[in-house]
């Protein structure tokens, strides 16, 4: 192993050289607004809503209004509230992404039904929507109430297709574009399509606030009622008097200080992620059994790469195999990921391919992060019960996928060094 080299993390955090984001923190602390919301708040939204509305294609302008919430989940929850989401109701959620965009309809008591992906983006299937609103109608004699389509590792999913459908049958559309900022499909920024676009700045994303998200809404009513419900609900009294449930949701008027500096590099960030899939590409294409996610041809799909995904052939051995899933881990893949539960078994009924999971092994040996690509929620325990309707795309992903670092301290050098370790763990 290189002692001396420094670990090559998939994404980390990349403050602008000009340290707008501590002036803005400074100013934070120097006017004491070291509280919920604030000058930087107002003006991190109005960067935000001056990035979503922009367009490369020349067609009308947009003008969606942006609300700041303490994280990207926070914006899925109240989005779906938004939405009329209550307890019993169905949402139509893609299968192939992180929790975050499955848990808040849990949190409402109601059910996620799980949309599986095509192979091209990755994303929810269309056909398979459609499949879906269908039966659901005919089961239950209601339509879903939401459909939560995913960005997944920032890849535009066929925005076009879900609305028509959505459309035509009078169902909201919560994009979640927390992996996606800065992608676009037509020239349009992903999450002003539908009637809610989820943003998130955790510290691995695009851009950071260091945790943090932001809900897109169709109009300023629809933003401030959005803002109420994450102030707490508070009605117009010189008391507290409440007439709804509200939450906690506000984004701090100190991580929005960062937010701010963070939006003067967000297209330089994107720029790099997409200079870091060409590279990859370059250097994998004649490496056998390495197959590198790309968008479609189609010049509408424009991904912003905020992570470099790719699948493993299930013949191709890799150094290690023999002694994979042999040892439970003890600590969460990734780094500083909070508690974990602990488990007795260092395998599950839905996992990697052996070679996938020595691959992720080997390249940490290497001070490479290496993870695999997120595991179907249909497939986690906690939704054993959920209805689902795939043709078994993602899973199949799932076991052959894994993700390379893209982020903005990932160097050229970088890249070279990690596909020479990819080929040198290929026995």
């Amino acid at each position: 192993m290189d002692t001396e080299r420094q670990t090559i993390y998939l994404c980390l955090a990349h403050m602008s050289e000009a340290g707008l984001e501590q002036k803005y923190v400074k100013e934070a602390f120097d006017t004491n607004w070291v509280v919920p919301m604030g000058p930087n708040v107002n003006a991190f939204e109005h960067d935000l809503e001056a990035f979503a509305n922009s367009k490369s294609n020349g067609t009308t302008p947009l003008n969606r209004k942006v609300v700041c919430l303490s994280a990207g989940t926070a914006a899925v929850h109240l989005a779906l509230i938004g939405c009329g989401v209550k307890a019993g109701d169905e949402v139509l959620v893609q299968s192939f992404t992180f929790c975050a965009s499955s848990h808040p309809v849990t949190y409402l008591g109601a059910k996620p039904v799980f949309v599986g992906s095509e192979g091209e983006t990755w994303n929810m299937d269309p056909a398979l929507l459609e499949k879906a609103i269908i039966d659901r109608q005919q089961k239950t004699g209601k339509l879903p109430k939401a459909i939560v389509p995913v960005a997944l590792y920032g890849m535009p999913y066929r925005i076009d297709e879900i609305m028509d459908i959505a459309n035509r049958y009078g169902i909201p559309v919560v994009e979640d574009a927390a992996e996606g900022m800065g992608s676009r499909y037509n020239g349009q920024v992903l999450g002003t399509f539908g009637r809610y676009g989820v943003l998130s700045f955790n510290g691995n994303k695009m851009i950071t606030t260091s945790g943090g998200g932001a809900l897109i809404c169709r109009n300023a009513d629809e933003a401030n009622n959005i803002m109420w419900y994450a102030t707490q609900a508070r009605d117009a009294y010189p008391y507290y008097q409440h007439t709804a449930i509200g939450y906690n949701y506000r984004m701090s008027n100190v991580c929005a200080g960062i937010g701010r500096g963070q939006m003067t590099v967000l297209n330089d960030h994107i720029a790099h992620h997409k200079h870091v899939q060409a590279l990859y590409e370059e250097l994998l294409k004649d490496v056998p059994g390495v197959h590198m996610h790309k968008q479609p041809a189609d010049p509408r799909y424009d991904a912003n790469y905020w992570l470099c995904a790719a699948t493993l052939d299930a013949d191709v051995r890799i150094k290690g195999q023999d002694a994979a899933y042999k040892e439970v881990i003890t600590t969460a893949v990734g780094g500083a990921a909070g508690v974990i539960h602990a488990v007795d078994s260092a395998v599950t009924d839905c996992q990697p391919n052996a070679n996938v999971e020595a691959l992720r092994v080997f390249m940490l040996q290497k001070k490479v992060e290496c993870r695999p690509v997120w595991k179907p929620m249909h497939k986690q325990p906690v939704y054993a019960d959920a209805e689902v309707y795939t043709n078994g795309i993602e899973e199949a992903i799932f076991k052959v996928g894994f993700c390379l670092p893209a982020g903005p301290w990932v160097t050229d050098d970088d890249v070279h060094y990690i596909v020479d370790c990819i080929k040198e763990a290929m026995a």
